[in-house]
């Protein structure tokens, strides 16, 4: 799978069915204002965007690539902004826009390098000078199905379709290398179909000026 939007029908399928559990570590947050420009890039049906309404931030953008998903957020989250993102990675605004963007286990679902990169590039792109991106993700598996199933760079295919990948910490470092890692925390999480994996999340930040923007 070459890009975000290219697993669009498995997504659509699964959106009335699946559940995400990725937590949001409040803490990693309490430095932005209220206000503050959040862009949830893959969000779902909105349940990160739940949590940061109920916390009190305000500015909040939802964006997905299946129009499924953003119909459940909708429905589940009348009072937010949620929308459908039709050419990804790119969001429509040609400036930097926003403090901060979630990227919550989304790379999972993005397997190839190259899209992953162009993807990570975009939200460097539209995150303003010194915004923060706070990226959620499956790391590789020790236990003996997931070595199973992976090809050499952790890309499997799970049991109803989707085509996944799960990431080294040192791939993770690579991707992320224009940005400057603020902290980091390993996490246990359910996956999508129950299994639990553990899995990392990483705050970062965009410098001043970027490698990115050169």
């Amino acid at each position: 799978m070459s890009d975000p939007g290219s697993q669009i029908p498995y997504w659509d399928t699964a959106a009335a069915t699946k559940t995400f559990t990725h937590p949001l570590h409040l803490p990693w947050l309490a430095g932005l204002s209220r206000h503050a420009a959040i862009l949830d890039y893959g969000c779902g049906y909105g349940r990160t965007m739940g949590d940061l309404e109920q916390h009190g931030f305000d500015n909040l953008t939802g964006t997905d690539t299946s129009p499924a998903m953003i119909k459940r957020a909708q429905h589940l989250h009348p009072r937010l902004h949620f929308a459908v993102l039709d050419n990804p990675p790119m969001w429509p605004s040609p400036r930097a826009e926003f403090d901060a963007v979630l990227l919550f286990a989304v790379l999972t679902c993005v397997p190839a390098d190259e899209a992953q990169h162009r993807l990570i590039a975009e939200l460097n792109r539209i995150l303003k000078p010194g915004g923060i991106l706070y990226v959620s993700d499956l790391l590789l598996q020790d236990d003996e199905r997931n070595r199973r199933r992976y090809d050499r760079y952790g890309v499997f295919e799970t049991d109803d379709g989707a085509v996944c990948r799960h990431h080294s910490r040192e791939r993770l470092t690579s991707l992320l290398s224009g940005f400057e890692t603020i902290t980091s925390r390993t996490i246990v999480v359910p996956t999508m179909n129950g299994h639990a994996s553990v899995g990392i999340q990483i705050l970062a930040r965009k410098p001043s000026r970027s490698p990115l923007d050169v």
